[in-house]
């Protein structure tokens, strides 16, 4: 498949949760959109706007209500090793070592251990780690914990990466250095990625493009915002800022 071309589509996707039996809570309304090959696609919402659903969605995590989600043509219903996400808390196996953890998928799906070493070593400098092969997930900073995680996503060599609120627990200085080191090894090693965050300076740092849900259950697709900027971009450029103003302009979001 050609870059430009539809990796992933949803189609009039719905989602509604029953809980407590009888109470049902509308999360997302009718939300159409196509995410290109080898795309960065920046999701951006409030709380509560249904942007975490949709991404567990495309990770087969969630079934829609109505609608359908594709994957090079094929519905997504459940996991699979072509897709990988990232989530907010850091999800590391405590009694496993960084190399322990990049590993486990790869375990799981029977990878002989040479070869998932290798992968491992590999995923581990990619994400600026080498040198800490060893080191148990209590003896890392936040940041190199998410960088543990975002290594563990490539080792299982998936077509998209989904990223849901990554960064969401670091300190400020941190966050940016993890947004610097993710759009470098995007670059190094592309997959098409849905990234979900509610920082419309972390959107368009990152982005290729920017989808805005509406700040308020259910989660509508409310704006869509091209990012024709050079990389690597500066949040002091006029066009950054022109665009971030735009961007607030119009959705709920605060700076």
């Amino acid at each position: 498949m050609k870059n430009g071309q539809a990796k992933i589509e949803f189609q009039n996707v719905s989602k509604t949760f029953i809980q407590k039996q009888t109470q049902r809570v509308h999360v997302l309304d009718d939300i159409s959109l196509t995410v290109s090959e080898n795309e960065f696609l920046v999701i951006v919402g409030p709380g509560q706007s249904g942007k975490s659903t949709l991404l567990r969605i495309a990770g087969g995590l969630e079934r829609p209500s109505s609608g359908r989600v594709t994957l090079d043509g094929q519905e997504i219903t459940k996991p699979g090793p072509d897709r990988s996400m990232v989530f907010q808390t850091y999800s590391l196996f405590p009694w496993r070592t960084v190399a322990g953890n990049v590993e486990a998928g790869l375990r799981f799906r029977g990878v002989e251990k040479r070869k998932r070493r290798e992968i491992a070593h590999r995923c581990i400098e990619l994400v600026g780690l080498k040198g800490f092969e060893k080191a148990f997930p209590h003896q890392l900073s936040g940041g190199m914990k998410q960088r543990v995680g975002i290594a563990r996503a490539y080792a299982n060599n998936p077509e998209v990466l989904l990223l849901d609120e990554p960064f969401g627990q670091l300190d400020a200085q941190t966050r940016i250095l993890m947004e610097i080191e993710i759009q470098r090894i995007w670059q190094q090693e592309k997959r098409t990625v849905l990234f979900v965050t509610n920082n419309i300076d972390e959107a368009i740092y990152l982005g290729d493009r920017i989808i805005t849900l509406d700040g308020k259950l259910p989660g509508r697709l409310s704006g869509e915002y091209k990012v024709d900027l050079p990389r690597p971009r500066e949040h002091t450029e006029v066009e950054f800022l022109s665009l971030r103003r735009k961007i607030t302009e119009s959705t709920q979001l605060i700076l």
